[in-house]
């Protein structure tokens, strides 16, 4: 029924099939542009292409031109000042899950933040050390250099202690991340990051921050425990630590639980009242000192045995050339630390970017991360990120630019430089202690499960999977299985596509799920079916079996039967008389040398009339009787077809016009019509007028050529579908309404 005062508008246009719609409107016809167009036009250089790549080489250029110094340079002073301080206590902290000596931590949060001043496009992410990295590097480390036994026969290893050789493998392994980086963003191939979904980086980020919690322990309690990388390296280092738990040093764990309630208090009131507060309270840097000061005080070191950070050398190191024996080595591991440092990174600068309303080039910042990996490496630095504590603090301070990154590097270079030796009497469980209470935000994430759950469960999985994998067999084992879980996901989905078979909503020229609605019309011996995914190799069989259970028969075993009945009459009729046998064609056993024949076309040119298969045919002659005339076939949403798909395709139309099945395709896209007609899909039997602009076009067609079809949901005869045909100029006018209001005076 019209709802009152509903809005309405009157359409009255042609009824277009595909080739009516072309032959009426004129199509423009543009130039394709062939793989070698496409060559030239990426190696063109001209004078205005040369400038912007040099600009899009150095995004500084863009954004220093525009920058305020009134009003963004105070905010960018007060944000360094304040990342610095983060960035200082991150930096030594971060550098234990590397397994590498404190101090190396400062480095890597200098030299990469100096280097993407230049080239990065993001003007809010802080970069230097990201715990998940630190970790995938410590595994590295530990496997080639272990804390107990002899490291491995590497070239360079001769003559140097054991934090020399460490350093060694972390620079050359981020020298090759660099490497890797940079040879993606040159290629242009940034793109590869849309397949690190937002749920796969999820359940891959809440693994690493267990691997980086149980990593932290052994600072937090007080024990020696070796380095241990490879598969089920959690479970054996969990072993070690629960085997020396009686060992624990009370003095550590004291001091760890201490800062984590107070760090964790305050942060929670950060959070809370960040509207009030104009920068967020740095407790951690304040716990820093305070417990720098207790330890040195009462000498914890040499009263409890505790473990510090040491003696931290002034000022930097020579650089030094990579180990191309190492790089043979960790190749492997190389590879996903160049994704998931870029992931990362970019997954930040892109939630900043739009808040922010500037644009990032994720190429680009390949090329940045790249460059700053590499510089960074030749100065013992290792692999660079961004942390999203500390970036978090430098955008909540007020940080408008990188330029408040530069002023983060340099307090720390001060403390380089200067005042590291204040650090000595620092305990380690501190640095532990902080490590942990950062990795919240990460654990927090494992809340997703019950959404996912009930929302996704394909996502779901893929969230435990890629979770379960990374902590059983490691970060880059769990990574790797963690897209193809997802890849998989996405196979399936396609693969198995949830088809429909469609009916028109009474009143409307709207067609939906039979299913889901009542007031629907379905004209008899009319089936519209829709198939919402592409159509390719892998899922040709399913779209076929569910084709088939929609209209209930398989078309060529029907073909087969009506072929054998045509085979029969013949020979009766060629003997005469009809009345000689009594056998069904039922009860005949199928000849395979013969099924070739029996697939073909039914042939009436040597009979005196046809046949019609749904009437009992003589000499208990039995075939099955179909209800179906016309098949519709929505291909809305089908984006492409390959060419496995396109002959199964041809071969399921062929059947069903061989049994007397009119079949038509809406909604084709362009690019797949035009394909067919490159791949000479039509044929005598196949033709470009079964395709028709819209479902609706397909259905007015079909009741004109049968009259007789009637809504099967209803018995009466005043109830009629929306459609009036009207014979205007020999054209076919179809009126539809709409529920959207013109003016009153006026028709479309």
């Amino acid at each position: 029924m019209q709802r009152v005062g509903a809005k309405q508008y009157l359409v009255a246009r042609a009824l277009y099939s595909e080739d009516s719609f072309a032959e009426e409107h004129e199509k423009v016809c543009r130039p394709h542009k062939t793989t070698l167009d496409h060559v030239k036009q990426y190696f063109k250089c001209d004078a205005k292409r040369a400038k912007n790549t040099a600009l899009s080489l150095l995004p500084i250029v863009g954004w220093i031109k525009i920058y305020r110094i009134k009003e963004w340079l105070l905010n960018d002073i007060v944000s360094g000042v304040s990342t610095g301080l983060v960035a200082v206590l991150q930096g030594l902290a971060y550098c234990l899950l590397a397994s590498l000596p404190p101090w190396y931590g400062l480095f890597s949060a200098f030299f990469p933040v100096v280097i993407y001043f230049f080239f990065g496009t993001s003007r809010h992410i802080s970069v230097g050390p990201f715990p998940v990295l630190c970790l995938m590097i410590g595994s590295v480390v530990t496997r080639l250099v272990p804390d107990e036994g002899p490291p491995v026969n590497i070239t360079g290893f001769e003559g140097l202690t054991r934090d020399e050789q460490r350093v060694l493998v972390a620079s050359s392994v981020t020298f090759l991340t660099g490497i890797m980086q940079l040879a993606m963003g040159v290629l242009q191939v940034g793109f590869v990051v849309m397949y690190l979904s937002d749920t796969l980086v999820s359940g891959f980020t809440t693994a690493a921050a267990i691997h980086i919690l149980v990593s932290q322990l052994k600072f937090v309690l007080g024990l020696q425990v070796p380095g241990i990388s490879g598969p089920l390296a959690i479970i054996y280092t969990l072993e070690i630590i629960f085997a020396k738990i009686t060992s624990t040093n009370v003095c550590d764990v004291v001091i760890a639980l201490v800062i984590m309630v107070v760090v964790f208090i305050v942060k929670e009131l950060n959070d809370r009242f960040k509207s009030k507060l104009p920068v967020p309270i740095p407790i951690e840097v304040i716990m820093t000192v305070i417990a720098c000061g207790v330890s040195y005080a009462f000498d914890f070191r040499v009263k409890y045995g505790i473990d510090v950070v040491g003696y931290i050398p002034q000022g930097y190191e020579s650089p030094i050339a990579p180990n191309l024996h190492i790089f043979k080595e960790t190749a492997v591991e190389a590879f996903p630390m160049a994704i998931v440092g870029f992931a990362v990174a970019f997954s930040v600068a892109k939630v900043y970017s739009v808040k922010h309303d500037y644009t990032i080039d994720g190429n680009q910042e390949l090329i940045a991360f790249g460059i700053s990996n590499i510089f960074g490496a030749s100065f013992k630095s290792f692999a660079a990120s961004t942390a999203l504590s500390r970036s978090a603090v430098q955008e909540s301070t007020g940080g408008k630019t990188q330029i408040a990154g530069v002023l983060s590097a340099l307090i720390v270079m001060i403390v380089t430089l200067a005042i590291g030796f204040l650090l000595d009497p620092l305990p380690k469980s501190v640095l532990g202690a902080v490590v942990i209470v950062n990795l919240k935000g990460m654990l927090m994430q494992v809340r997703e499960i019950p959404y996912l759950w009930r929302r996704d469960k394909p996502d779901c999985v893929v969230w435990l999977g890629t979770c379960i994998a990374s902590i059983l067999l490691g970060l880059d084992l769990g990574l790797a299985v963690g897209l193809g879980v997802e890849l998989i996901s996405v196979i399936l989905r396609t693969q198995f596509p949830r088809c429909s078979v469609l009916a028109n909503i009474r009143g409307t020229d709207i067609y939906k799920d039979r299913k889901d609605y009542t007031n629907i019309i379905e004209p008899k011996g009319v089936i519209i079916f829709r198939i919402p995914a592409p159509i390719f190799f892998a899922n040709i069989e399913f779209f076929r079996s569910k084709l088939t259970e929609a209209v209930g028969f398989n078309p060529l075993k029907v073909l087969r039967k009506r072929n054998k009945a045509l085979r029969m009459i013949r020979k009766l009729l060629k003997k005469g008389d009809l009345q000689w046998t009594s056998v069904s064609i039922t009860d005949i056993s199928e000849d395979e040398s013969n099924m070739e024949e029996l697939d073909m076309s039914i042939d009436f040119k040597d009979l005196p009339v046809s046949i019609d298969w749904n009437a009992d045919l003589p000499a208990n002659i039995s075939v099955p009787k179909l209800d179906l005339h016309s098949l519709i076939l929505d291909f809305a949403a089908v984006s492409f077809l390959d060419i496995s798909a396109l002959k199964g395709l041809k071969t399921m139309l062929k059947e069903l016009i061989r049994i007397e099945v009119d079949v038509y395709i809406v909604a084709c896209d362009p690019y797949i019509l035009e394909k067919l007609h490159d791949c000479c899909f039509f044929d005598d039997e196949i033709k470009p007028s079964i395709f028709f602009l819209t479902l609706h076009d397909a259905m007015v067609h079909v009741l004109e050529k049968h009259p007789e079809c009637e809504d099967k949901n209803t018995q009466d005869d005043t109830v009629k579908p929306l459609i009036v045909n009207q014979r205007r100029r020999t054209e076919h006018i179809v009126h539809i309404n709409y529920c959207i209001r013109v003016s009153s005076n006026e028709t479309i």
